[in-house]
C-alpha cells in the first residue's frame, strides 16, 4: 500500500510481494511491480529466515546473495490482512494489505506507530494498484 522509496522500488507501482514457505524452513519472496518509467513489469526473487524463534515476526530477506536486511513486522492487525514493516533503520518502512485497499482506521494505526518509531510518514509513497500482471 505504502513505502520509503528507495533504489530497488523506484519508479514502480503496482507492487506484490508473495511469501511461501519452502522444505528447508526458509521462505521464498517474490517481489513484482510495474516500471512506470520502463513500461513493464519487474520481479525479484529472494529468501527469508527468521533471526530467532520463528514466532517472532523478525526475518533477515535477501535478494542479493549473502546479503541480509532487516524485515521486522512491527504491527500487524488480528486477521492478518494489514501489516506494518520496518526495515533494518527508519529509512525502510512499508505498509502491506492482502488487498488493493486498507481501511482508514488501520491506515491511521500505523501511520501512528512508524511516527512513534521515529518515521517520518509524510515521505510514505502511496501506491497505485491499477494494473494486473
Amino acid at each position: 500500500m505504502a513505502r520509503l522509496d528507495f533504489k530497488f522500488e523506484k519508479d514502480l507501482n503496482n507492487t506484490t510481494a508473495e511469501y511461501s514457505l519452502k522444505n528447508d524452513g526458509k521462505i521464498k519472496v517474490i517481489n513484482k511491480g510495474y516500471n512506470v518509467k520502463k513500461h513493464k513489469w519487474t520481479q525479484a526473487i529472494g529468501k527469508a529466515k527468521f533471526v530467532g524463534s520463528e514466532d517472532i515476526a523478525m526475518l533477515k530477506v535477501s535478494f542479493f546473495g549473502p546479503f541480509y536486511a532487516g524485515y521486522n513486522v512491527i504491527a500487524i492487525d488480528e486477521n492478518y490482512k494489514y501489516a506494518l514493516v520496518a526495515g533494518k533503520s527508519t529509512q525502510y518502512l512499508w505498509i502491506l494489505s492482502r488487498e488493493t485497499t486498507i481501511p482508514d482506521a488501520i491506515k491511521k494505526d500505523y501511520l501512528k506507530i512508524a511516527e512513534k518509531s521515529g518515521y517520518t510518514t509524510k515521505d510514505l509513497i502511496w501506491v497505485k494498484h491499477d494494473k494486473q500482471n
